[in-house]
């Protein structure tokens, strides 16, 4: 049992688990035998120089872990090593793999909200999709009902995803203003997966992310699981505020910055094109990297919002994000980045690693909406109901918000950003609320300093559920204010 090796007492390892560590491994490793005597507890302290009962919590480990055992007459001695605790392995502790894992949890409310949108009573005001009632689930089912071109297949696609969805969408762009190959387009499974591989193919952990103040990546943790910071940018009425972001980018370092300017979620907010310029200039000035997310810009009801900052790109700077889940339906899982070449490159690779490809089928059906005029035709349609639903909803906050709120009036998109005008406790009032089965979407999801403001959606639930669920909140609210 003779050994050189020494505690470290200066390190911030505990020292019984560094004997538990030590003694673990000496046994794991073969080194001591099944039947190998362990010194006595007083005999163990004086060698590694500790009190009696640090070498006692360490023995008692090993003996939990079945390594060693106490008999009477013969000491404590090795009873298991490597070959003999597989043979007869316990079961995995998953409640310490859980709480291991790298992925952060969702903030509490946000885990309620999910919970609770699979209840199809619930009234849901603040659901960031479309209704079911206006998903074009006919049309598609006619679609694949139809014939099947050859170009359709059920294999893998490429890395970038199918070249003829990627020619379509470079199509589609064009009319946006953004001149894009394929090469240049990389086919991902919705908004949220872009992100993600954004977040473990471009950038470092303890990366610095600018965000606009308030805004949906609080409500995820898509940058903060890989280890990143967000640091929100303040809004105004044109927009994201870019008068800071020069300083602020050398004195934090930021890494990228992130931006929502057509409709922006939560707040509905359009930004100017001035706004755009400035933003624009002062990214290109800073060396600043963009990714601006555009999966509302489709939905403007009375005319379309400014051109993309990534029409106005001449350098690259811009990752340029789409997706068809808010106007398509979220169940197809299609969207899209565009970008400098070896950048969709650099995430094509780690997309084939993690998902080797979008849902074919999916591809191909967007492929068809997009060549066939259908999607144009369908938007035509989503834009009159949603301004239908949006003007519906701000009449029923005139008669009876008036008195406690305000509101904006948004311009495509789903969102009103209502603003309670008195403090309130948004715990109470969401708890009160998802009691009387209407679930809220309250502000400090998308700026946890935040506890005056509600994201209203006119998009998911009927007309009915809109009267009656706002008439109903505006009565809880007043029951709350402080």
């Amino acid at each position: 049992m003779s050994e050189e090796w020494e505690l470290n007492k200066s390190s911030s390892v505990p020292l019984h688990q560094q004997i538990y560590d030590y003694m673990k491994r000496r046994i794991m490793n073969g080194e001591w035998p099944v039947g190998t005597r362990i010194p006595a507890q007083r005999e163990l302290a004086a060698k590694f120089q500790v009190n009696r009962s640090t070498v006692v919590y360490a023995l008692g480990e090993l003996s939990a872990d079945g390594l060693i055992d106490s008999k009477v007459g013969q000491g404590t001695v090795v009873a298991n090593n490597t070959w003999s605790l597989l043979a007869a392995a316990s079961p995995p502790d998953w409640n310490r793999y859980v709480k291991s894992g790298s992925y952060q949890p969702n903030i509490q409310m946000i885990q309620q909200i999910n919970q609770a949108e699979m209840n199809s009573n619930m009234v849901r005001l603040g659901t960031g999709e479309l209704s079911p009632a206006l998903l074009p689930t006919d049309k598609m089912k006619e679609m694949f009902h139809g014939s099947l071109e050859n170009k359709f297949t059920l294999g893998y696609s490429e890395p970038k995803g199918s070249l003829y969805l990627r020619e379509r969408i470079s199509r589609y762009l064009h009319t946006k203003g953004i001149q894009a190959s394929p090469s240049s387009i990389l086919i991902v499974s919705g908004g949220l997966q872009g992100l993600q591989l954004i977040s473990l193919g471009l950038l470092h952990s303890g990366s610095m992310i600018f965000v606009e103040n308030p805004t949906y990546l609080n409500s995820i943790h898509v940058f903060q699981s890989a280890g990143m910071e967000l640091f929100g940018i303040p809004m105004d009425h044109e927009g994201l505020r870019t008068e800071s972001i020069g300083r602020l980018k050398r004195q934090h370092h930021a890494a990228l910055l992130y931006t929502i300017p057509s409709f922006h979620n939560p707040t509905g907010g359009l930004m100017s094109s001035q706004r755009r310029a400035e933003l624009l200039t002062v990214c290109t000035q800073e060396r600043l990297p963009v990714i601006e997310d555009d999966v509302y810009g489709d939905l403007w009801f009375d005319t379309p919002p400014p051109s993309p900052l990534k029409a106005q790109d001449r350098q690259g700077l811009v990752l340029y994000m789409g997706s068809m889940s808010k106007t398509l339906g979220p169940g197809l899982r299609i969207g899209w980045i565009v970008g400098p070449e070896p950048v969709i490159d650099r995430l094509s690779d780690i997309k084939m690693q993690t998902d080797y490809g979008s849902s074919s089928l999916s591809q191909h059906a967007v492929a068809e909406w997009l060549s066939s005029g259908l999607y144009e035709e369908h938007l035509a349609r989503i834009r009159t109901e949603l301004k239908y639903r949006r003007d519906y909803t701000i009449a029923i906050l005139v008669q009876h918000y008036h008195e406690f709120a305000e509101w904006n009036m948004p311009q495509g998109g789903f969102y009103i950003w209502l603003h309670i005008l008195r403090p309130i406790s948004m715990r109470k009032l969401f708890e009160r609320a998802l009691k009387e089965g209407i679930l809220l979407n309250p502000g400090n999801i998308y700026d946890r300093h935040d506890q005056q403001h509600l994201r209203l959606s006119y998009a998911y639930a009927s007309l009915d559920q809109l009267e009656n669920g706002l008439i109903r909140l505006a009565e809880l609210i007043r029951q709350n204010l402080q």
